[in-house]
This record gives structure tokens, C-alpha cells and sequence, in this order.
């Protein structure tokens, strides 16, 4: 495991064109959305849920998707954005 300081040296050597904001000394905000575009998810369907072609953040079902099968789509997102850049992502909108 890495530090947060060592994984975001990792990230920007890897990734020098990453936007990204300071919000403190210590801490700094990547956009989600650049985040799961660059990990391949933008444009992508699984059967009839996926991710909108033109805004990475956007869940869509195209037709008979079960919630269950949207809410699938939204842990793989989040556990390859955390695999692929040690960043957690987590949605805004409340699950129950």
C-alpha cells in the first residue's frame, strides 16, 4: 500500500494531464468523471445499462435494466476507478 502522497506521484507521473483543484495543503479533488473516462467506462453498455457516450457521470438505462443490474454497473465503475488509481469514488445519490 502506498501513502495518499506516493499514489498521487504515482497518478501525476502517469497521468501528467490530470485536472485536478486543491482543496487544503493536504488534499486535492480529480474529477470523477475524467476519472471513469479514463478508466474505459465512458460510452459503455452492459446489456441494457451503461454509461452515457457524452458525460462519463451519467448512468442510463436503454431499456429493460434492473435497478440491481444499474447499481452493478456503478460498484464495477467504482472498484476499477480505486484498482486503476487507488482513488475512491463514491455516488451522490442515496441507495436503499
Amino acid at each position: 500500500l502506498y501513502s495518499a502522497f506516493r499514489c498521487a506521484q504515482f497518478i501525476k507521473a502517469n497521468y501528467p494531464e490530470i485536472p485536478h483543484y486543491p482543496v487544503s495543503e493536504t488534499h486535492v479533488k480529480v474529477p470523477a468523471g475524467w476519472l471513469i473516462e479514463q478508466a474505459g467506462f465512458k460510452g459503455k453498455r452492459f446489456g441494457d445499462a451503461g454509461i452515457h457516450t457524452k458525460q462519463a457521470l451519467v448512468l442510463v438505462n436503454y431499456g429493460n435494466a434492473t435497478g440491481n443490474e444499474i447499481w452493478t454497473v456503478a460498484q464495477n465503475i467504482q472498484n476499477t476507478v480505486k484498482d486503476k488509481f487507488g482513488i475512491s469514488i463514491e455516488a451522490e445519490v442515496n441507495v436503499i
